[in-house]
């Protein structure tokens, strides 16, 4: 399994930010310090915002800051709300799967009892969690 770079970007936009609490961050600083693209990150900022993961402030003095605190964001809702509408395999794709073996294999079934454990996990976790005691990422993350 491979995360995309959205869902990665995400993750590490909101980590950024509850390093920074109570701090309206730049698109740049977070572009810089997460390696990167400015424009890539700004669809994941949006998509962010939109969720209510984010609050944006517009103008010259603008950027981003979490919108709500870290203990509330769950890293497997993150991980649901970027990762949804990809398919895990062929056989989860609907009307789009093509595989002949569909009717009968066990595999959808296996995979998806997989799939309910991996959330499941990340449910418990929260970016506070990620966060606390992480001096280290805190200090890569951290603005000066």
């Amino acid at each position: 399994m491979r995360l995309t770079t959205r869902t990665n970007l995400a993750m590490r936009t909101l980590m950024f930010c509850a390093a920074n609490p109570d701090q309206i961050v730049r698109k740049r600083e977070v572009a810089l310090a997460c390696n990167a693209s400015e424009n890539h990150l700004a669809q994941v900022i949006h998509l962010l915002a939109q969720q209510g993961y984010l609050r944006t402030v517009r103008g010259r003095a603008g950027g981003l800051m979490l919108g709500r605190s870290p203990d509330r964001i769950s890293v497997g809702e993150v991980f649901r709300q970027f990762e949804a509408g990809l398919p895990f395999a062929e056989c989860f794709a609907g009307e789009e799967c093509n595989c002949p073996l569909v009717g009968s294999c066990r595999l959808k079934s296996a995979l998806t009892s997989a799939l309910d454990a991996f959330y499941g996990k990340l449910d418990t976790i929260t970016v506070a969690d990620l966060m606390r005691d992480n001096t280290d990422l805190n200090s890569l993350l951290k603005v000066a």
